[in-house]
C-alpha cells in the first residue's frame, strides 16, 4: 500500500492525539488480563490513567517489544494509514515494563503504522 502522506510533512502532533481516547484503557485492561492477574492488570491500567505521556522513537518501542513489524497488508495496519493519509489523528500507544520486554497493552497497530510512516518518528505514549 502507497501512502499519499508525505514523510517530510510528519511531525508528532500532525499524526498523533495529545492524550490516549478513553477506550484504550479497557483495551489495554483487557489484554493485560492474559498476561497477568486481573487485579494486577487494573492496577497497571490504572497507573497507565496517571501516567504523562512522554515520546519514544518508533524503531526503539518495536525493537524493545520485541514483537515483529506487522505488514502493510494488516488491516488495522491498514486502515492506520488511511487514518493518517486522510489528516485524522492517532491515539497515543499505553506500554508496561515487563521482565525482559516491553509490553504494548494496546497500540500495536498503531505502532507499526508509524513505523512505516517512518521509523525515527516520536510517537506520543505511556509508559508505567
Amino acid at each position: 500500500m502507497k501512502t499519499s502522506v508525505k514523510k517530510g510533512n510528519l511531525t508528532k502532533d500532525s499524526i498523533w492525539m495529545k492524550e490516549p481516547e478513553t477506550h484504550d484503557f479497557p483495551a489495554a485492561q483487557d489484554y493485560l488480563e492474559l498476561l497477568y492477574e486481573p487485579d494486577k492488570a487494573r492496577k497497571m491500567v490504572e497507573k497507565l490513567k496517571a501516567a504523562d505521556t512522554i515520546t519514544k522513537k518508533s524503531k526503539d518501542i518495536l525493537r524493545a517489544s520485541k514483537l515483529p513489524l506487522l505488514p502493510k497488508t494488516n488491516i488495522h495496519v491498514k486502515e492506520n494509514l488511511k487514518k493518517v493519509e486522510k489528516n485524522k489523528k492517532l491515539s497515543p500507544i499505553l506500554l508496561v515494563r515487563g521482565e525482559n520486554e516491553l509490553i504494548i497493552a494496546d497500540g500495536y497497530h498503531r505502532l507499526c503504522c508509524s513505523y512505516y510512516l517512518t521509523e525515527d518518528l516520536e510517537v506520543p505514549c505511556r509508559l508505567v
